[in-house]
């Protein structure tokens, strides 16, 4: 339904639209709530409104297919232009598609003169020139800084456009192309809870906070946004999803695993209606999905998912993306499991065609598999392939998981082999280069911890005191993860502090809850805590 919104007499309101050609709109859908002022025809207001408010929610195809209607209902709808174009620039995930976006803005003026006298009033010049420099002449990176400023120039101008400060914010998160950036990230919060002070319903100011604060720093300023953003979105599988990354950050398993459920079933659902196959953003929830499955220990859950993924990805038409979910999924698995004959590539999959990220989690998995297997060979080739996958990748120079991954493969080959000193070392290595990683968000990358592993090596050389402090700070980057909770308390208990074991071992149980009742760890926190049966409070 659509909605005049305005608090004017009729007469000035006749002056106003005869001056400017421009009416605002209120849209409340399944995708939020906003108002923007536009000088399209009333007939167009609903679909572009609600292209509006699935692009601030990042379903950039539904998105574009709500402009196109706008554009194919009123052709001379400037902004409906604007709009497609915008749902070609993903600035979070830092990827952009300039030449179908201009392709899009082409339809309304070859140029850029061409398409400003097209645009009605002076605000939707201003929009549209800040696409010139978004998708203008030079490589990305600068155009996103310029961007940035382009449009926090316009948001200065027109300080009652929630938008254009929404759109502000989520441009600042575009500039942080080196990973998290803390002054990038707050000066972004601070722009978007303006916006979410005024309009609480505004989808965007919900998600790009969310986005601001996901990480374990920071989370619980994100927990506000993160409690009502799927109710102000629920038709988008990406709004279901994103409360999820608070809930990482901060070790909420369970809802967690709510959020990826509902952002999976939204994504299914939007694709068998469509008759299409599932797009990222159901491989994206499913891969989240599986990691809070297991870090509350239900494994026969997550065992399902892999049968699910692998399934989708038969029919993929995203088959890099789909390629890395699974692998990803499989690896994940078995490691964190320890099910070391767990099968990680029935779909098949070329290791030619696994990125460096996806081939350093396999033969990271194979490797670790073939020391539990006590095979050494195995694991030295495992380590080998991982060398030849990161020189042939020029991804491999940034991607320093990948590199921490290979060390802590090394250093555990250098342990089996009784050389405890090359370990320890390799170990020490491999947790400063994670130390020096921005903090991120969802599952951890390097897959398995560097301190979390530190710790364990250090456990089993019996010097508990110094496992502690590795547990510690891998807890500090991934709070209330399981692996690294079950290993303080066992280096406290070896510490002898009792009490503060109990209360770990507490902790444990209590994500532990639903767990499976065969997973052996559950027996040592049951019997830790003198429970007579798994799960008990």
């Amino acid at each position: 339904m659509m909605l005049l919104f305005f608090r004017i007499t009729q007469a000035i309101f006749f002056l106003v639209v005869s001056l400017t050609a421009t009416i605002t709109f209120a849209q409340q859908t399944d995708y939020g709530k906003t108002t923007f002022p536009n000088s399209g025809k009333p007939e167009a207001q609903e679909v572009f409104l609600q292209g509006l408010l699935m692009l601030h929610s990042f379903q950039y195809e539904d998105a574009r297919e709500s402009f196109q209607e706008a554009q194919a209902i009123d052709p001379d709808f400037a902004m409906a232009y604007w709009g497609e174009a915008m749902t070609h620039n993903h600035p979070v995930w830092f990827r952009q598609d300039r030449e179908t976006a201009r392709a899009a803005l082409a339809k309304l003026g070859k140029t850029p003169e061409a398409r400003l006298a097209k645009a009605a009033t002076e605000r939707e010049k201003d929009y549209l020139r800040t696409l010139d420099v978004l998708f203008g002449d030079g490589e990305k990176k600068a155009r996103d800084f310029k961007y940035a400023e382009a449009i926090a120039k316009l948001a200065a101008k027109y300080p009652d456009d929630l938008n254009a400060a929404a759109f502000h914010a989520v441009a600042l998160l575009g500039t942080s192309h080196d990973g998290r950036d803390f002054s990038i990230y707050m000066k972004a919060a601070s722009v978007v809870e303006e916006v979410f002070a005024k309009n609480p319903q505004h989808p965007g100011a919900a998600h790009y906070l969310i986005h601001s604060y996901d990480d374990p720093i920071h989370a619980p300023l994100g927990l506000r946004p993160a409690r009502v953003y799927a109710k102000l979105a629920p038709s988008a599988s990406h709004a279901l999803h994103m409360p999820s990354h608070i809930f990482f950050a901060l070790g909420m398993w369970e809802e967690a695993t709510a959020s990826n459920i509902n952002a999976y079933n939204a994504a299914k659902n939007r694709a068998e209606r469509k008759e299409i196959p599932l797009t990222g953003h159901g491989f994206h929830a499913l891969s989240w999905l599986l990691y809070s499955n297991l870090q509350q220990a239900q494994y026969a859950d997550a065992g399902k998912l892999l049968d699910t993924v692998e399934g989708h990805y038969q029919s993929s038409n995203i088959k890099r993306r789909a390629r890395h979910t699974v692998i990803r999924m499989n690896a994940t698995f078995a490691y964190e499991t320890q099910r070391w004959a767990h099968e990680m590539n029935r779909a098949g999959i070329k290791e030619s065609d696994m990125g460096i990220e996806t081939a350093s989690a396999y033969f990271f998995v194979q490797g670790v598999a073939a020391l539990n297997k006590e095979n050494l060979p195995a694991a030295k080739q495992a380590l080998a392939q991982m060398k030849e996958k990161a020189d042939s990748s020029e991804k491999a120079k940034v991607d320093r998981g990948a590199e921490a991954l290979r060390l802590e493969l090394a250093a555990l080959i250098q342990l089996q082999e009784g050389n405890q000193e090359t370990a320890i070392d390799l170990l020490k290595q491999a947790t400063a280069i994670e130390d020096q990683m921005p903090l991120d968000f969802g599952p951890p990358w390097p897959m398995k911890p560097s301190h979390e592993l530190f710790g364990e090596v250090l456990l089993e050389l019996n010097r508990p005191a110094e496992a502690m402090q590795q547990f510690e700070l891998a807890l500090k980057r991934t709070p209330r993860r399981a692996f690294s909770l079950l290993g303080l308390a066992r280096a406290v208990s070896r510490s002898g502090d009792n009490e503060t074991a109990q209360k770990i071992y507490r902790e444990l149980n209590e994500i532990w809850h639903n767990a499976d009742r065969e997973l052996p760890a559950l027996n040592e926190v049951r019997a830790a805590l003198g429970l007579t049966h798994a799960g008990s409070q």
